[in-house]
C-alpha cells in the first residue's frame, strides 16, 4: 500500500486543506474535524482501496482504515500542519450540534491521542503481570521496578496529558494546560498532604486530594481555563500577551483548581463512579447484558466515549467493571468473523477478509474491520453479536469481573482481569456462541444461503472451462441455476489478474476477474445497467447490472496520475447504459510514452448473492466477447 498516496487521497476526497481544521487518529481510523462535512466525498471514499468505511460521529469525520492508519496519518502530516488546536466543524460552519454530541466529541479528541500510549502502557502492566505469576521476574526486582515506572506513567501523570490535549481541543495553549495538570502534582503541591487539614490559601481552606490518575478534575479545570485564555488575549496588550497571559492564568487557575475544581471534580468523579457500581450491584446480570450486548453499536454511534473517564476513575480505584462487561462484546465480533470463515469456503475473497480480521482482533483487539466490514454488511449476524456480547457481559457483570489496566480487549490483556477464570470463561462463551450461531444460521438470508448450498457442485467446476462448457443443471422447482454474463469491454489480450503489477488486484482484494491488454482505445459497456461510478481522472468507471452486480473497469496501473490526460469520458455518472455503448475514449500510445502500463483490470466487486465467477479461456477477445459468467 502506498501510504503517501492514499493519505493525498483522503485529504482531497474530505474536501482538501482548506476543509480540514484539525486531524488525530485512534488506532484504526482517522478523525477528521472538518469546516464543511458537506463537502467529503464521501461515497467515493468508501470505494477506495484500503478504506474500510466512512463514519460520521461526534462531530467528527472518520475514515476507517485499519492497521496501517498510523501509517497513513504520518504521511498526511508530514508536509502538513492540521494539529489538534481547532473547533470543531459544527462551529465552523455555524450548525447546531447537541450538548452530548459535543461532550463526547470533546471527550474523544482528548483521549484518542493518548490511546496509544495508555494501551501500549496497559499492556506493558499485563506482561508484568505474567512474569510475576510465573515467578520469572520478583516485584521487588529493580528491573519490575524500572518497567512498571514505565507502564504505570501514563496514568500516574494523566492530567498532565490531558491537560495538554484538552487545552488543543479547546484552541488555548496547551502547554500551559498541561502546567495546570503538573502542578498538582509538583512535589511542593503533594508534600502538603501531609499537613492534613491545615493548608490554605491567602487564608482560604484547601482540600488536599491526590490527583493522579484523575480525569475529572482536570476536565473542569481546563475547560474554564479555556475561556480565561480568551477573555486575558482580549484585554492584554498582544506585546504582553507572550509572559501576562500565561502567568496570570497561571496564578488564578492552579489555586482555584487546588480549592474548588479540583476537589468539586473528584466529588463528581466519585459519585459517577459509585452511581455505576450500585447499579452493576442491582443486577450484575442486567449491566452485563446491556453492556456486553450493546456497546458494538455504542462505539458505532462514538457512545463509548461515555465512559472513557469513568473507566480510567475506576482503574485508579483498583478496577473498571464497565470495560470488563464490554470486552464480551469484542469477542462476540471475532467469534462472528470467525463463523463467517467457517461458512464462507466458496467465496475466497470474503473467507480472507474474515480470517484475517478474526486474528486481528485476537491479537491486538482491534474489531473495526470486523464492525465494518461484515457485521453492517452482513446485518442477519447483527443478532448474533448482540446475543453473544450479552451472555458474556452477564457472566462478567454476575461475578464481578474487573479491569485494572487500560488495555485493549485482547487475548493478550487476560491478565489484567480479575477474577482472571471467570473472565476467561465469558469471553470464550461470547467467541463460541457468536461462531457457533453464524455457522449455523449463516451470516445472509436463508434464501442465498440455500443457494449457494445447492450450487455447491457448480462452484467445483474448474476455473479454465468456458462459458459454454459450463455444465447444463435440469430446472426443478427446488432448484434455480441463474447465469450471468460479463462481456469484453475491450479488444486485446485477456491475461490473469495474478499476473498484474499491483496487489489490489493480483491478490483478488479487489474481487475476481480478468485483465485485458488493450489494442484499441476505447472501452464500451460490458452489461445493461447503470454507471454508478466515474472516476474524475476518468481512468475508470463503475457500473451496476441490473441483476446487481458491481463491476469495475480500471484502465491501466497508477494512471490515476496522469490527473485525466489521455482519457475522455463520453458518460456520466447515473446514465443508464446498454451492453456495447461507448464509455471511455483512450489514448494508449500516450499513455505507454508517460511511463504506465494500460493492462485494464476488469473486477466484479459486489454481487447480491455469492456467485462463482469463470473466466474465458481465450487468449485474445475482441469488445462485446463473453469475458466472464457469473453462476449464483
Amino acid at each position: 500500500m502506498d501510504h503517501k498516496k492514499m493519505g493525498d487521497d483522503i485529504v482531497r476526497l474530505v474536501g482538501g486543506e482548506a476543509n480540514i481544521n484539525g486531524l488525530v487518529h485512534c488506532a484504526t481510523r482517522l478523525r477528521f474535524d472538518l469546516k464543511d462535512s458537506k463537502k467529503a466525498e464521501r461515497e467515493t471514499l468508501e470505494k477506495h482501496d484500503g478504506i474500510i468505511t466512512v463514519v460520521e460521529s461526534g462531530g467528527q469525520f472518520q475514515v476507517v482504515i485499519g492497521s496501517n492508519v498510523a501509517h497513513v496519518y504520518a504521511e498526511i502530516m508530514k508536509n502538513r500542519d492540521f494539529g489538534g488546536d481547532s473547533s470543531s466543524s459544527a462551529e465552523s460552519t455555524g450548525e447546531k450540534t447537541s450538548v452530548l454530541s459535543k461532550v463526547f466529541e470533546i471527550i474523544s479528541g482528548s483521549f484518542s491521542p493518548l490511546i496509544p500510549a495508555m494501551a501500549g502502557s496497559g499492556m506493558l502492566k499485563a506482561l508484568l503481570t505474567v512474569l510475576t505469576m510465573l515467578g520469572w521476574l520478583s516485584d521487588t526486582s529493580d528491573t519490575y521496578l524500572i518497567l512498571s515506572a514505565a507502564g504505570n506513567a501514563v496514568f500516574y501523570f494523566l492530567p498532565i496529558f490531558l491537560g495538554i490535549t484538552l487545552g488543543m481541543k479547546l484552541k488555548a495553549n496547551p502547554y500551559v494546560a498541561g502546567v495546570i495538570g503538573a502542578a498538582l502534582m509538583e512535589p511542593n503541591f503533594t508534600g502538603l498532604m501531609d499537613k492534613g487539614s491545615d493548608v490554605s490559601f491567602l487564608g482560604i481552606p484547601v482540600v488536599m486530594m491526590n490527583y493522579s490518575a484523575s480525569v475529572f478534575p482536570i476536565f473542569i479545570s481546563i475547560s474554564i481555563y479555556a475561556v480565561l485564555d480568551k477573555l486575558l488575549k482580549k484585554i492584554i496588550l498582544k506585546d504582553l500577551q507572550l509572559f501576562l497571559v500565561p502567568m496570570i492564568a497561571l496564578m488564578i487557575m492552579v489555586p482555584l483548581s487546588a480549592m474548588a475544581f479540583g476537589p468539586f471534580g473528584t466529588t463528581v468523579g466519585d459519585w459517577i463512579s459509585s452511581g455505576v457500581t450500585w447499579l452493576i450491584g442491582v443486577s450484575g446480570i442486567l449491566s452485563g447484558i446491556v453492556l456486553g450486548g450493546f456497546m458494538t453499536f455504542m462505539v458505532v454511534f462514538g457512545l463509548h466515549w461515555g465512559f472513557t473517564p469513568i473507566t480510567i476513575q475506576n482503574i485508579g480505584v483498583g478496577g473498571d467493571p464497565i470495560e470488563a462487561m464490554a470486552a464480551a462484546a469484542v469477542f462476540a465480533q471475532i467469534g462472528v468473523a470467525f463463523g463467517i470463515f467457517l461458512k464462507s469456503k466458496k467465496n475466497k475473497t470474503l473467507r480472507t477478509l474474515a480470517g484475517s480480521t478474526s486474528l486481528t482482533g485476537l491479537l491486538a483487539g482491534v474489531t473495526e474491520p470486523i464492525v465494518y466490514g461484515l457485521i453492517l454488511r452482513y446485518k442477519r449476524v447483527i443478532p448474533i453479536v448482540v446475543i453473544a456480547g450479552a451472555i458474556g457481559g452477564a457472566i462478567n457483570g454476575h461475578f464481578g469481573v474487573k479491569m485494572t489496566a487500560y488495555v485493549f480487549h485482547n487475548i493478550f490483556a487476560i491478565p489484567v482481569y480479575t477474577p482472571t477464570v471467570v473472565y476467561v470463561i465469558a469471553i470464550a462463551c461470547s467467541f463460541a456462541v457468536a461462531a457457533i450461531l453464524t455457522v449455523m444460521f449463516g451470516y445472509e438470508s436463508k434464501t442465498k444461503d440455500t443457494a449457494s448450498e445447492k450450487n455447491e457442485s457448480v462452484s467445483n467446476t474448474s476455473t479454465e472451462s468456458t462459458p459454454e462448457e459450463l455444465p447444463v443443471v435440469p430446472e426443478a422447482k427446488t432448484t434455480e441455476i441463474k447465469k450471468e454474463q460479463i462481456y469484453s469491454p475491450l479488444t486485446g489480450k485477456a491475461v490473469a489478474l495474478s499476473t498484474i503489477n499491483d496487489p489490489a488486484f493480483s491478490t483478488g482484494a479487489m474481487g475476481k476477474g480478468l485483465a485485458i491488454v488493450p489494442e484499441i482505445g476505447e472501452v464500451v459497456a460490458p452489461v445493461d445497467g447503470v454507471v454508478t461510478s466515474l472516476f474524475p481522472t476518468g481512468h475508470a468507471i463503475g457500473l451496476t447490472t441490473n441483476a446487481g452486480t458491481e463491476i469495475l473497469i480500471h484502465i491501466g496501473i497508477n494512471t490515476v496520475a496522469l490527473k485525466g490526460k489521455h482519457f475522455n469520458p463520453v458518460v456520466q455518472e447515473g446514465d443508464i447504459v446498454r451492453q456495447g455503448d461507448l464509455l471511455i475514449q483512450f489514448e494508449i500510445d500516450k499513455i505507454k510514452e508517460a511511463g504506465y502500463e494500460t493492462v485494464t483490470p476488469v473486477i466484479v466487486t459486489l454481487t447480491q448473492q455469492e456467485v462463482d465467477v469463470f473466466e474465458t479461456t481465450q487468449e485474445h477477445v475482441q469488445k462485446n466477447d463473453v469475458l466472464l459468467t457469473l453462476v449464483v
